[in-house]
C-alpha cells in the first residue's frame, strides 16, 4: 500500500474483461476500502470510507 508495509488483498469485479485494460481493483479493510488501477499496481491507492464506497456502489446499482 504504497510504502505502509501493509499487504490487500486485491480483487477485480467479476464483470471486468479478460483485456484488463479499464479496470480497478478494490481492497477492503475495517477502515477504508482501497481503489487502485489494475494496470499500475504499484501507483496511487484511493483510499475512501466504508460508508462513501457503500453510497457509491448504491449509486452504480442503480
Amino acid at each position: 500500500m504504497n510504502g505502509t508495509g501493509d499487504e490487500l488483498n486485491w480483487f477485480k469485479s467479476s464483470h471486468s474483461g479478460s483485456e484488463g485494460d479499464s479496470c480497478v481493483e478494490v481492497a477492503y479493510r475495517p477502515e477504508a476500502v482501497y481503489v487502485r488501477d489494475s494496470k499500475e499496481q504499484d501507483g496511487p491507492v484511493l483510499p475512501v470510507s466504508p460508508s462513501a464506497w457503500a453510497a457509491f456502489l448504491t449509486h452504480a446499482a442503480r
